[in-house]
């Protein structure tokens, strides 16, 4: 797919920088800077989701200088590589990939509306409807009320949830019997962050007798886990791991589900070469969201809808990030756009 983009021609005349910030449901205050290259009288953007408001902080105080003049989009990404993104830091290393994802969606965007099409006009796809779960953690003493406050909202709303060694089986039961959970996030890979839970066999094995048919995404794969897992394998699921192609190909077995997290590729090659690869080889996808706060949930929703749009995917718009539910929010399925330009989903 990538063969098709890559000599999209690209006229970059002005670059800017727009801070946005939020409270969310997860207790902090998200930060996150979209990138906006203009020329031609067309502006495309993308949202960097690095998560450490410093560094946002830092980008303001001191803006990278992205590259203006005439290019495609291949060789405006082999510029990219020479532009130091983070004045400072980045705090943690995967933020390199959040911000190169910034500069590269929105220069996708804006090769797309120069050219007057659409992502899914450029490829060759159609945009369909997207089926979106709500993604949230139940707390440090867990109870199934989260959930039912967002069910009295609206009944046919789907989750993902993050089950906690807090848990115990009255509350697995109680959750499996309202048959609206459909992935669960063991995130046993998130090192260098406080969502963290650490590999738990008795908490994975719980989760994975009392849902025996949703979605298990990335439990720590050990000797002490896998037996615990030992008949779910089609069920897991790897999301933090995945960054690349070659990333796929380390993961202890072939994967029947991943989560696909744009901005976790840094690039639109490595991104669209791992889709190709997976839909290729029969890997069922479904996409992730990273709290995003602008154009970069309608970049996620985009993305689903051409690829993956039947899939639990994790790209809710933004006001399920609520901590309260909220009534007359958009319903699952999402509908298309009428008449969609650039890579926005609008």
């Amino acid at each position: 797919m990538y063969d098709r983009l890559a000599d999209l021609p690209l006229t970059v005349e002005d670059v800017s920088f727009e801070r946005h910030e939020a409270a969310t449901s997860g207790d902090f205050t998200r930060v996150s800077t979209v990138f906006a290259l203009a020329g031609d009288g067309e502006t495309g953007r993308g949202e960097d989701v690095t998560y450490d408001a410093e560094d946002h902080d830092s980008l303001h105080a001191d803006p990278p200088s992205l590259p203006t003049g005439e290019y495609t989009l291949e060789t405006y990404s082999a510029a990219l590589d020479d532009v130091e993104l983070f004045p400072e830091g980045p705090k943690r290393p995967t933020s390199r990939h959040y911000r190169r994802w910034a500069a590269e969606s929105a220069m996708l965007d804006l090769a797309l509306r120069q050219a007057e099409t659409s992502l899914a006009d450029a490829l060759g796809r159609s945009y369909d409807p997207v089926r979106f779960v709500v993604s949230m953690g139940l707390g440090e003493t867990p109870t199934a009320d989260p959930v039912r406050r967002w069910l009295d909202v609206d009944p046919e709303l789907e989750f993902k949830l993050d089950p906690t060694s807090a848990w115990d089986e009255p509350l697995v039961s109680e959750l499996a019997a309202l048959d609206r959970v459909r992935t669960l996030d063991f995130k046993a890979h998130y090192e260098d962050a406080d969502v963290r839970q650490e590999p738990d066999p008795d908490l994975y094995r719980m989760i994975a007798e009392g849902f025996p048919d949703a979605v298990l995404e990335d439990p720590a794969w050990t000797d002490e886990t896998r037996p615990a897992l030992a008949g779910a394998e089609e069920r897991l699921s790897w999301d933090k791991p995945i960054e690349s192609l070659a990333d796929v190909h380390d993961l202890p077995f072939e994967p029947t589900w991943l989560n696909v997290k744009p901005s976790r590729f840094g690039t639109v090659a490595s991104l669209l070469e791992t889709v190709d690869y997976c839909l290729d080889e029969g890997i069922r996808l479904y996409g992730g969201g990273q709290f995003e706060l602008a154009v970069g949930r309608q970049h996620v929703q985009a993305l689903a809808s051409l690829f993956y749009p039947d899939a639990p995917n994790d790209v809710a718009p933004s006001g399920y990030n609520v901590a309260e539910p909220e009534p007359d929010l958009p319903s699952s399925p999402l509908d298309p756009p009428s008449d969609p330009r650039g890579l926005a989903w609008e």
